[in-house]
């Protein structure tokens, strides 16, 4: 009876698989597979209260709220859903006018990070389902970037994936505001700052007359992350740390407690909206 039953469930589950691969309106099995492997779950971070720029999700760009604008980029990747994270009625009014997956959280989180892993326990994610942390005020992301961070992933040794663009011009380089990353040959993060980094790339910018080549070894951090849901979950525990405090960079808690970051190069960088001037360059 047991043998009998092996095998019978051997078969059942085999033409479930088919019947999925084949893209049979077959929901149950779709379901069932989906669950089996690790979900790709993108959520965007997003509040009304901005010091710079309150209201900015909902600021309107070519006639649609910015944060329709993220949305349908995330929708266009390959992820398994989207939703918007808010602790705003407005926003979750507009998320839903146009269609889109929102989820209430906590008005009281300190960062993106805080309102991402709550967003994640509501939905009940897996420990090892993706968690794709995609800014709210990055209108333009495509889907290849986050694509790219995503399967940084599908890599077991990678806890937390972030991305970087080389700096080419000296003013990007020693800009507070543009956090420098410097990792290892292995692509893992070493160091985050708002200082320009390595300092050597300074010194060899200075007797050079070609900005237009990268300046050595310096990257732009890009604030994107992808993190499997229980080291989300983990992070967002930690009490903030001293090189936290220090650069005002959350990341640096992660490494300070001996999480690795795993960093890849891209070369395009979309434009973020900071403020209501940048309206203007979108």
């Amino acid at each position: 009876m047991i043998r009998f039953f092996s095998i019978w469930k051997k078969w059942f589950l085999n033409t479930l698989q088919k019947c999925a691969s084949l893209k049979f309106n077959f929901t149950f099995a779709e379901v069932y597979f989906k669950r089996k492997r690790c979900m790709k779950i993108g959520i965007i971070p997003a509040r009304y209260a901005s010091t710079r720029f309150p209201g900015k999700p909902l600021a309107l760009i070519h006639n649609k709220p910015m944060i329709q604008h993220v949305f349908e980029r995330c929708k266009e990747a390959d992820l398994d859903e989207v939703y918007v994270a808010t602790d705003d009625e407005r926003i979750k009014n507009a998320v839903e006018n146009f269609g889109g997956k929102v989820i209430m959280t906590n008005p009281n989180h300190a960062s993106g990070t805080d309102r991402c892993a709550e967003a994640a326990r509501t939905i009940n994610l897996k420990n090892k389902d993706y968690v794709i942390n995609i800014q709210g005020d990055e209108p333009f992301i495509r889907k290849e970037e986050i694509n790219l961070l995503a399967n940084m992933l599908d890599n077991q040794k990678v806890q937390i994936a972030t991305l970087a663009k080389p700096i080419s011009n000296h003013e990007e380089f020693i800009n507070p505001n543009k956090v420098k990353v410097v990792f290892t040959k292995s692509n893992q993060a070493l160091y985050f700052s708002r200082s320009p980094i390595p300092h050597n790339a300074l010194l060899k910018l200075q007797v050079t007359s070609n900005e237009s080549q990268s300046i050595l070894h310096s990257f732009k951090h890009l604030g994107i992350y992808a993190y499997r849901n229980d080291i989300l979950q983990q992070i967002t525990q930690l009490p903030v740390s001293t090189l936290e405090e220090t650069e005002k960079l959350e990341q640096l808690r992660w490494l300070e407690n001996n999480y690795t970051i795993h960093v890849s190069v891209c070369h395009h960088e979309s434009i973020a909206v900071d403020t209501p001037e940048d309206l203007g360059l979108v």
